[in-house]
């Protein structure tokens, strides 16, 4: 089914891929870029390049390809297995993996390494995304619950959902914070500046963040963040907010930052009710060896 938008005065010389980025509220800019591309967006009834400039009243149409189903192959890829009964896995992850296959990312997943050591994952995500129910970001390290059935895939989907599940992560922020405790309440949403970005927006959905600081250095903070929601990228956004990105943070840290190889947060601890048992388990990891060297560097640099 195809969509139009009619060019409004206040769009006038925007490039068409932009502009459709604000429009279609669910498509990255890239993903537009690639549909002019294969010419599935007109204007005038004409096919135009991502650099077209639009003109008041002209009429873009467009029709979203159907995506072409990836076809997923289990992968020898070594898991770093905390937990894992006959409904519920908790893995470890380790920063610089992909948790689901994506435009990009077609192997060496986690869910590639899940589909080799297990062959029961549930289905209710589809086949890109078998037993997911959360995720965490490429860069971040630490614990992940994965669903072995549906039964399982339901009730966590729940727990996360009624903020039961209980997620507490390690953090290297810029600068120093000088109380002991601390909250973000601000909404998240995708930046309309950048839409490769999040950012705290009036309309973005609630996201609330809670904080306590670890130890402080001369010019970065060890903070311990709680998640009660779990919008995408929330820490990294919500301590932007407050003026500590996290060190690190290619995408929303200062230019000149750390010489880590992504942002310097580690889910350590994960918490929720056995989907079947309803026995509270919890479970807690260690940093990894880059997030432990960064601390001791900043330990002897304090002398």
């Amino acid at each position: 089914m195809s969509e139009h938008y009619e060019v409004l005065e206040q769009d006038q010389s925007k490039r068409i891929d932009k502009l459709l980025s604000d429009v279609i509220s669910d498509a990255s800019r890239s993903q537009i870029q690639g549909w002019l591309k294969d010419a599935h967006v007109t204007v005038n009834g004409e096919p135009v390049k991502s650099n077209y400039k639009v003109q008041a009243g002209d009429k873009i149409e467009w029709e979203i390809p159907e995506p072409e189903p990836l076809e997923i192959e289990a992968e020898n890829i070594p898991l770093d297995i905390v937990y894992e009964d006959a409904d519920v896995i908790v893995v470890n992850k380790p920063s610089g993996m992909v948790v689901h296959p994506s435009a990009g990312h077609h192997s060496g997943t986690l869910v590639n390494a899940l589909m080799y050591h297990c062959k029961d994952l549930s289905g209710i995500n589809g086949v890109e995304r078998p037993g997911i129910v959360h995720r965490i970001d490429k860069d971040t390290s630490g614990l992940l619950m994965v669903a072995k059935n549906d039964l399982a895939h339901k009730s966590l989907v729940e727990q996360l959902q009624e903020k039961t599940v209980e997620r507490k992560y390690d953090a290297i922020v810029h600068g120093m914070i000088t109380h002991e405790y601390g909250t973000v309440e601000a909404p998240i949403g995708r930046d309309p500046k950048d839409r490769q970005r999040m950012a705290v927006v009036e309309d973005g959905r609630d996201a609330v963040t809670h904080f306590r600081v670890l130890k402080v250095f001369k010019d970065f903070t060890l903070v311990e963040c709680k998640l009660e929601t779990g919008r995408t990228h929330q820490i990294r956004v919500h301590m932007r907010y407050i003026n500590h990105p996290l060190a690190g943070d290619p995408k929303y840290g200062p230019r000149k930052t750390w010489g880590l190889d992504g942002q310097a947060l580690h889910a350590k601890l994960l918490g929720f009710e056995h989907p079947r048992t309803g026995e509270w388990m919890s479970f807690e990891v260690e940093a990894p060896k880059e997030f432990n060297e960064m601390l001791d560097f900043l330990e002897k640099r304090e002398g």
